[in-house]
């Protein structure tokens, strides 16, 4: 029964369920991205310059025996990826610091003005 409540304890702990949301959404980004590559990317900047190439896929790049065209599209594939992880990051970074800068304007405290100060001196000199 211990090792049951265990579980349940280590299962609900927030970093596991913390985990397991970045990986759905890892998953759908990396769907995001594929499609990105697959039918944007490739058609309109890949496939000129695989017909330049005399090239139908880039998967078909060979030289000498050597098929680095499946290399190339990893390496695009991560670029791309970086690239819009970059941006999406820098997007919520700077979301954050708005959000902390109009906490911080929220949460300092009312300078009391000139008035409420000779008032409040005065109001001690009386009680003297």
């Amino acid at each position: 029964m211990k090792m049951l409540k265990d579980l349940k304890e280590f299962l609900l702990r927030g970093n596991v369920v913390d985990l397991a949301v970045g990986v759905i959404i890892a998953s759908a980004f990396g769907a995001i991205v594929t499609s990105l590559v697959n039918d944007i990317i490739t058609p309109l900047i890949l496939n000129p310059a695989l017909k330049a190439a005399n090239v139908e896929r880039i998967a078909e790049l060979s030289w000498n025996g050597v098929g680095y065209g499946s290399f190339l599209s990893a390496v695009i594939n991560f670029l791309v990826v970086g690239t819009v992880l970059f941006f999406v990051i820098k997007g919520i970074e700077k979301a954050q610091n708005l959000r902390k800068k109009e906490e911080v304007v929220e949460e300092a405290p009312a300078v009391p003005t000139e008035l409420e100060v000779l008032q409040e001196i005065k109001a001690l000199l009386e009680k003297k």
